[in-house]
């Protein structure tokens, strides 16, 4: 199975694709963030070794090269009988990149999920989250098929952030007709929040110096 993670940048795409890796047996995850945002799934390279998976990641990551090379190893894992978890770049930008495999997505099932942070400038209503996932679809030339609700401020992020995103997010599905795979968020916001939509606790994987 795919598991194709996109989104706007900064939706935290890439802590979902971390989680979902570290709830799969024996999964490969491909970082095709060519973009280079701040957060990379590369950053986490040390916490997925430890777990056995496998990463496999642009040659520029984490490096001041500004032009990626994507990797061959990419055809092999594409090509496997392995569960893939591809971290997509934001935005169609990033999608451009995942639309040169195209030919194996219809080869082997995919999930295509667009994760949603409503506190994002580009993605803080219904309307310019649909243009983003259909920038996405074209530049990708694949199908979104489900959502997710990763509405956050970071440490900042309250109770009710996250419904209200739910709510945005809840519009996007209506008009969209896509099913809602998760609201996701730190575990302690997550427990206290009543959804009939699946609820998905993240554990934080990409965090900033004074973090740490």
């Amino acid at each position: 199975m795919f598991y194709i993670v996109t989104g706007h940048y900064g939706s935290g795409k890439t802590e979902v694709a971390l989680n979902l890796a570290f709830n799969l047996k024996n999964p490969i995850i491909i970082d095709l963030d060519i973009v280079n945002p701040f957060f990379r799934t590369k950053d986490a390279e040390e916490k997925l070794k430890e777990k056995g998976i496998r990463l496999i990641a642009p040659q520029y990551a984490n490096t001041n090269v500004d032009l990626p090379t994507l990797p061959p190893d990419i055809y092999g894992a594409l090509q496997s009988d392995n569960d893939v978890i591809i971290d997509v770049g934001g935005d169609d930008d990033g999608a451009v990149a995942l639309g040169q495999y195209n030919r194996f997505f219809t080869e082997k099932p995919y999930e295509m999920i667009f994760v949603i942070n409503t506190k994002r400038p580009s993605t803080s209503n219904a309307d310019d989250i649909i243009n983003m996932i259909h920038a996405v679809e074209q530049a990708s030339r694949l199908k979104v098929t489900s959502l997710i609700n990763n509405t956050n401020i970071k440490g900042e992020t309250t109770i009710e952030d996250v419904i209200d995103g739910q709510k945005i997010v809840n519009e996007v599905a209506y008009k969209t007709n896509l099913p809602i795979k998760a609201v996701t968020g730190k575990i302690d916001i997550i427990n206290q929040i009543k959804t009939d939509v699946q609820k998905m606790p993240l554990d934080l994987h990409l965090l900033l110096p004074w973090e740490v």
